[in-house]
């Protein structure tokens, strides 16, 4: 989701929609409603964002881009510029979320199909991991360049499963990535991990990526109770080892499954002091060992850094007790936008709700 300096809204739909991908919503009487909506696209996707008279937005293999007028409103919807084809699409874990620097750099983030980088025939890890080669990792593209194909990429990082919510920092001039960890300890390891552990062991996690850094998958994962990186079961570990020396450390370490998709650091001037240049994130997800989760956190940022601990800021999308659950889940936040105003826009993918959290 991204909004326009004059507050449209634009959506990138997971699912088409009477063969329409993307969504255009406007308030053109400015009373707080949404009146006007537009389809337009031809392909489900996930990033999409406004900038320097372009709107640009990926399917789950590409990016294109929409030429803006001085209003920030697409000119034709009908003919959108191929920027980057080619990126891998297996099916699983495919969405091409994206953020650009002040460079006019594209950082397009390639999620593995795999959740283990497994041999077929003997289950244990491939040595090297082949999948890295063209997944598992954050990619650079320029974003003026048209027409441009997998390899004329460089991979600005590794070893990044699979980075949904992703944010370039302007105060820091630098990329972060908020990571799903991988699953099934237990399915695959019994001998090492109970089933409580499965549901509350890998982390997900809040990383700094710099150009070269290696966040350690598949070899590695990080364990939040011990605060270490572990070797992976299927590379030789018991769930005691430690590894990955060369990997670079976490930020922060979130609970399991919460599953991170939407990272946005806060600008505006609408909230407190306290929410400046701090980082909101959208977990898609819920938590086993927490009994929450599909919520809005906030990580508090000081220097470029987290300064204290993550907070829930907005909760109960749910719409029930995850700890004694009684029905249906009603809400699932997947995307975040600031508006002009300062305000946080909140979208979730299960009903196409948008929220706007006003102070």
């Amino acid at each position: 989701m991204s909004v326009s300096k004059t507050g449209d809204i634009y959506i990138n739909r997971s699912k088409l929609k009477d063969e329409k991908g993307l969504v255009w919503l406007q308030d053109t009487d400015q009373d707080g409603s949404i009146d006007e909506q537009k389809f337009f696209g031809p392909h489900p996707g996930t990033g999409v964002l406004v900038h320097n008279g372009y709107l640009y937005t990926s399917s789950n293999s590409a990016i294109f881009r929409y030429p803006l007028n001085d209003k920030d409103q697409i000119i034709d919807m009908d003919k959108p510029e191929l920027i980057v084809e080619g990126l891998a699409d297996k099916g699983r874990d495919n969405a091409k979320s994206f953020v650009m620097d002040k460079d006019n750099n594209i950082y397009v983030t390639i999620g593995s199909w795999s959740d283990t980088c497994r041999q077929d025939d003997s289950g244990e890890g491939m040595v090297p991991c082949t999948i890295l080669d063209s997944a598992g990792g954050i990619w650079q593209y320029k974003a003026n360049k048209l027409n441009q194909t997998f390899a004329n990429g460089k991979r600005y990082a590794t070893g990044v499963k699979n980075a949904v919510a992703t944010a370039w920092n302007h105060k820091t001039n630098s990329l972060f990535a908020a990571v799903h960890g991988r699953g099934a300890f237990h399915d695959a390891f019994p001998e090492f991990f109970t089933a409580k552990q499965s549901a509350e062991l890998p982390a997900e996690t809040l990383y700094e990526i710099k150009d070269g850094d290696d966040a350690g998958w598949p070899y590695i994962y990080y364990d939040q109770f011990k605060n270490q990186k572990i070797l992976a079961p299927e590379y030789g570990g018991d769930g005691e080892i430690t590894a990955g020396e060369e990997a670079i450390d976490p930020l922060m370490a979130f609970p399991a499954h919460l599953a991170p998709n939407d990272l946005l650091f806060y600008t505006g001037t609408m909230f407190p002091e306290k929410y400046r240049n701090g980082a909101f994130i959208a977990f898609h997800g819920q938590s086993p060992e927490l009994k929450k989760g599909y919520f809005v956190a906030f990580v508090p940022f000081k220097d470029g850094k987290p300064s204290g601990d993550w907070e829930i800021f907005a909760d109960n999308f749910s719409g029930i007790d995850l700890a004694n659950p009684s029905g249906p889940i009603k809400y699932r936040p997947c995307g975040l936008a600031q508006g002009p105003d300062g305000a946080l826009y909140v979208c979730e993918d299960l009903n196409g709700t948008v929220f706007k959290i006003s102070y």
